[in-house]
Formats: C-alpha cells, sequence, structure tokens
C-alpha cells in the first residue's frame, strides 16, 4: 500500500547516516526548525505524496528545512537511520514513516528522550495497530490509518459483489505476510471472507507493492485457476499488474470485481472507466501535511492533535467506488500509483 519522479539533491550528514536526499523549504537559518522525514522508501511512489505534503506544509510555513532519508524497506536501516540522526543533533523533529512499526519503537523512545519532536505517518509505532493514540513515551502526533478497518472495507464490497454467485472465486493480493500491517490486513480478509460459504479464495499473492512482482504472481493464479470472479488487494499497485495478467490471459475484466487500496489517480481514473470496481481512500499528501503541521505546533508550544484518523481528512468513505466518485466529480486522488 506506493512510484512516480520526484527530485531530490543529495546531501552529507553525521557518520553513519547514508545516502540522505534532501529539499529546503526556504533558505536555511540557525532560526528555522530543522527536521527529517524518515520515508520507508524514499524511491517509493506513496512515500513521496507523503514527503510532498511535508514540504507544502513547509513552504507554506516559511521556516522549517526538511530532509528525507531512504529507508529501502529495511527494517534495521531505517532504525540506524533514528539512531544516527538522533546522535547527530542536526534536527528537531523526525516524520516517519516506519517499515517495522514494532521493532522501531525503542530508538523513537531515545529520540524523544533526547528532546526531539517525532511523528509517524501511515501506521503507528507500537505494538497495537488498531489504535492511534501515541504508545511510545513523548511521541508528538500519529497521522495515520487502522489497517485494520480498511481492510474491513474492502472485504466488505467483495462479500457484496458475491452476493448470489456460488462458488465466487477470490485472489488476494497482499504486500508481504511478514509486515505486521499487512498480516493484519491478510486475517481481516480471511475472517470476514471465511464468514461466507461461497466465497473460495483459491490463491493468496505476496506482491510486494509492486506491479511486476504482482502481475507474475497473478499469471501463476490464473494457470491454475480458469475461474477467478474477484481479487481483493490492499495496493491499487497490486491490482495494476493483476490487471495485466488478466488481460493476457484474455478474460473479462469488466465482468470481475477489482479492489484496491491507496486511492491513487490510477486507480481513480480506473474506477470512473469501469475498469476497477473500489479502491480503499487514502491522502498521502494531506498524511503529510498534518505530520508536519503537528510537529511544528509542538516545536512552536502550540496545541497538538496527538492522533489524526488519516482516513477522515477528506469526506470520502472508506471504499472508494463509482457511486462515490460520481457524487464527488472533483476529486482525482492525491498520488500517482
Amino acid at each position: 500500500m506506493n512510484k512516480q519522479q520526484v527530485s531530490f539533491r543529495a546531501v552529507a550528514i553525521a557518520a553513519g547516516v547514508a545516502a540522505a536526499l534532501t529539499v529546503s523549504a526556504g533558505a536555511a537559518s540557525a532560526q528555522n526548525h530543522q527536521v527529517a522525514f524518515l520515508a520507508s522508501s524514499s524511491q517509493n511512489g506513496y512515500n513521496q505524496a507523503i514527503f510532498e505534503g511535508i514540504k507544502n506544509k513547509a513552504a507554506e510555513l516559511g521556516n522549517v528545512d526538511v530532509e528525507i532519508f531512504d529507508g529501502e524497506f529495511n527494517a534495521t536501516k531505517q532504525y540506524a537511520q533514528v539512531e544516527d540522526l538522533t546522535a547527530s543533533q542536526k534536527f528537531d523533529a523526525l516524520i516517519i514513516v516506519p517499515n517495522d512499526t514494532v521493532g522501531i519503537a525503542n530508538a523513537v523512545a531515545d529520540a524523544t528522550a533526547a528532546g526531539l519532536k517525532v511523528a509517524t505517518a501511515l501506521f503507528p509505532i507500537g505494538p497495537q495497530l488498531d489504535t492511534l493514540e501515541p504508545q511510545v513515551p513523548g511521541l508528538t502526533a500519529t497521522v495515520a490509518y487502522n489497517p485494520a478497518v480498511g481492510a474491513t472495507a474492502g472485504a466488505e464490497g467483495v462479500v457484496k459483489f458475491c452476493e448470489g454467485k456460488d462458488p465466487c472465486n477470490t485472489v488476494i493480493i497482499i504486500g508481504q505476510k511478514i509486515y505486521p500491517f499487512d498480516n493484519l490486513r491478510y486475517q481481516t480478509y480471511l475472517d470476514i471472507l471465511g464468514q461466507h460459504s461461497n466465497i473460495k479464495i483459491v490463491a493468496t499473492v505476496e506482491g510486494n507493492y509492486d506491479p511486476n512482482q504482482s502481475l507474475t504472481g497473478m499469471q501463476d493464479v490464473l494457470q491454475a485457476n480458469a475461474q477467478v470472479d474477484a481479487v481483493l488487494s490492499n495496493a491499487d499497485q497490486h491490482v495494476v499488474g493483476a490487471e495485466i495478467a488478466i488481460n493476457d490471459a484474455g478474460l473479462d475484466l469488466e465482468a470481475m470485481y477489482l479492489s484496491g487500496g491507496g486511492a491513487s489517480q490510477i486507480a481513480i481514473e480506473a474506477i470512473r472507466s469501469g475498469k476497477w470496481d473500489a479502491t480503499v481512500a487514502d491522502y498521502p499528501v494531506s498524511m503529510g501535511y498534518a505530520a508536519l503541521e503537528q510537529i511544528v505546533n509542538a516545536l512552536e508550544d502550540k496545541p497538538v492533535t496527538s492522533a489524526i484518523d488519516a482516513a477522515t481528512i477528506l469526506p470520502l468513505p472508506q471504499l472508494i467506488d463509482k457511486a462515490t466518485l460520481d457524487a464527488n466529480p472533483d476529486f482525482k486522488g492525491e498520488w500517482p500509483g
């Protein structure tokens, strides 16, 4: 649940922090707030959209300098980045899209104990993924989703589609089951779909948020299953790959139910055209904007909202379908996908 181009310029920072990418919101000065954005992967389009929101807010404020660091989808690397940035004493605050929502908690606690303001975006940090209240001492703000809520909406969309169809052969495409947030989504899918005897889960693919990997996985599924009625995924990137495999197999795409996650521009266009059916609401640019807003509020001793449900930033339902888009013709999606 994210690969379009964003230009960055490389900078060097303290020893032990590698491959930093930097964007300054204005002329650097001693008075400016220094904020580091720790992307789960700076090459990932979803992370780039969050960073766009951070930069938008920084430009609006005019007194914030922001730098982005590439976590490379590597939990160990990101943990070390938090430690090194804390030790460098260069930054006033960190905004993190965590690769390991549980494992990184100790490093974040060290950062807050050292006086840094820290916000988490996309996912809560701590053992409980289903709560937005800060779980780490000193954590400034959580601007995130409860993964189970979106997964529930996606699965219920499949249940509605499958009414009267027996069997309703369904493929699940998840990021990676090893990720706690993806495992929660996956278990939510299984719990909800498993309550309906007509729904048969014929395969599960781990797409790793990559269209090519999802394409290969879906090709394997279609070789083993002549009939597929629904594809349920947590990420629009997965559905992009699945769509290609379905078309290559000569199947009737529009007769199938395709549901993704992320509300990307690709997904919104596909739903409007009738190729896809739904995507779980997601607003990464607004999320980044809100995260920096709360960080600066904390730095300037202003009131802080410590828990923000990112799914409610815009007034759209949890599951966006054609009817939703017909009622909201100006919504385009906040990131390319």
